[in-house]
């Protein structure tokens, strides 16, 4: 909704900003450098037409690759994405999604930050929600960078696994 837009135009194009109106599930989020961002590609009629299963398994992909690093992933009743400290006045989103299907072939996915630089979220209310902030795979750990090709490695390995698919991925 580009009433959570909280800049104008000329200040986005300052920002290096560009904003985009698509279709698809959610509301106003970030892409930029240091996301992992995940557009999955699948026809559902193999799997299963029921898309808040394939939102909780995309979640599931997610909060499992944080158990890897020690960190609680957790679904926020109500709200989708995968989240850390969920209940807690510190609650923030690690992962936003927003997905659309036609004919249950899916489009766009998820973005989970990595090493993103979190003040372009300032310029936005994400996914629509205020009163809660957002939070990266870097800074939750207290590293500099953390590794994008490892992430990424162990994305498609739970992906792989809870979807019980080959994957081929593409760059770009």
């Amino acid at each position: 909704d580009v009433e959570n837009l909280l800049v104008n135009e000329q200040q986005l194009k300052e920002k290096d900003a560009t904003y985009y109106k698509i279709n698809r599930g959610g509301d106003i989020t970030y892409h930029g450098p240091g996301q992992i961002v995940g557009y999955p590609i699948l026809d559902l009629d193999n799997f299963f037409t029921d898309i808040h299963k394939y939102l909780r398994f995309l979640e599931e992909v997610i909060i499992l690759t944080l158990a890897e690093y020690g960190l609680k992933g957790e679904r926020s009743p109500g709200e989708t994405g995968v989240w850390l400290d969920v209940g807690t006045p510190f609650a923030r989103k690690i992962c936003a999604m927003g997905i659309r299907a036609s004919r249950w072939v899916t489009m766009h996915g998820f973005a989970l930050n990595v090493n993103t630089n979190l003040g372009y979220f300032d310029n936005i209310i994400p996914c629509g929600i205020r009163g809660k902030s957002v939070t990266s795979l870097h800074v939750e750990l207290g590293k500099e960078e953390v590794n994008m090709q490892e992430v990424k490695a162990i994305l498609l390995k739970h992906f792989k696994s809870l979807f019980g698919a080959e994957i081929e991925t593409l760059n770009g």
